[in-house]
């Protein structure tokens, strides 16, 4: 729960940051004498929406290396790491993308995640707990679903469906204070601070429930990459991997790297609603399924 409200915390603060911003540079022009000019909020909402995510992918690659500590394989100096780099440039040739960056984190759990901002500008790391505690052909099938993300242009589709769920957060936010605002408040002129309060309020519940879409769809993306892990890999080295991970019941990653990585924390009930990655038991039984 602490992980969640510290994305929901992150991500309302970096929109009132943007709206901040767009306000003292003069480019937030949709309030009017008669009210809201919706069409000027609607493309101030979308700059602010997209922006934030489009900034976050562009530096993903360059956040992931200095907050996870990946150092990244220049030149192999041992046999994991030659085996590494072979095998993550054969399975990007087999899925026609170009060579990601690939690296090694220092981390105990078993994990690995891809990230970058196009198909053929990437980073692949795994963790050392992943070269030490998986077999060849686990931490293969691990390397072949990360690198179905990049092919599948996972980080591209999230960060388009961040995109337009903040915007419609910041539209609708904005729609009811400027509504609590008048005719609550009856405040006829500019924005008072009932406009601002409410808009801090419905931003934090429309966010919220926006949440729960992008995270409907990275755990639609799991399912897709898993299959893409079993093309590249073979299905039962995939599903072997699956059940390690499961035995070793690995640690989520951080926030902004756990939409792609490998392996995610369990949940239920509600929190089942805010999980990046579906259960390692569904996962598994979803590969079987197509065996």
């Amino acid at each position: 729960m602490k992980r969640i409200v510290l994305f929901l915390a992150t991500n309302v603060a970096i929109l009132l940051v943007l709206s901040i911003a767009m306000r003292v540079l003069g480019l937030e022009p949709y309030l009017t004498e008669t009210g809201l000019n919706l069409t000027s909020l609607l493309v101030m909402a979308a700059v602010m929406g997209f922006g934030g995510s489009f900034i976050s992918l562009a530096i993903s690659k360059w956040m992931a290396k200095k907050t996870m500590g990946v150092r990244v394989i220049e030149t192999p100096s041992n046999s994991s790491e030659f085996w590494l780099v072979d095998t993550v440039r054969k399975y990007a040739a087999d899925a026609g993308i170009g060579m990601p960056e690939v690296g090694i984190y220092d981390a105990p759990d078993v994990n690995a995640f891809a990230t970058g901002m196009t198909r053929n500008n990437s980073l692949v790391a795994v963790s050392s707990g992943l070269l030490q505690q998986m077999k060849r052909n686990e931490a293969e099938a691990v390397l072949g679903h990360e690198i179905a993300h990049i092919a599948n242009g996972d980080m591209v589709t999230l960060t388009l469906i961040q995109g337009v769920v903040n915007t419609f957060v910041i539209f609708l936010s904005r729609v009811i204070g400027h509504t609590v605002d008048r005719v609550v408040f009856k405040n006829e002129r500019g924005h008072g601070p009932a406009f601002w309060v409410t808009t801090i309020v419905a931003q934090l519940v429309l966010g919220i429930l926006a949440s729960i879409i992008v995270m409907w769809f990275s755990r639609q993306r799991e399912f897709r990459a898993d299959r893409g892990g079993a093309s590249l890999a073979g299905g039962q080295n995939m599903i072997a991997a699956l059940e390690r991970l499961d035995s070793l019941h690995p640690q989520p990653l951080p926030d902004k790297m756990a939409a792609f990585g490998i392996a995610g924390g369990g949940a239920h009930g509600l929190k089942r609603l805010f999980m990046t990655h579906p259960p390692l038991e569904e996962r598994i039984a979803a590969l079987r399924a197509r065996q």
